[in-house]
């Protein structure tokens, strides 16, 4: 039994990962460099802690590319 749910929590996890990797190709990020893209996330964490309107600002946007392709 522990083995079956260890076995599904890594499939979940190497899923999300899967996903979110295309993200980053979906944004056209795909050929920068991993310290960019690491660097840029952590500098978007702390923008979305001190401010909410860009939390909404950046959904809007997102939700716009993500329905052009119907995902």
């Amino acid at each position: 039994m522990q083995r079956t749910m260890t076995m599904q929590a890594r499939k979940k996890d190497t899923r999300d990962k899967i996903e979110l990797g295309g993200l980053i190709v979906k944004a056209g990020l795909r050929y920068e460099k991993r310290a960019l893209l690491l660097g840029a996330l952590i500098e978007l964490n702390r923008r979305l802690t001190l401010d909410e309107s860009e939390r909404t600002r950046l959904t809007a946007i997102g939700a716009e590319a993500l329905g052009n392709d119907g995902e």
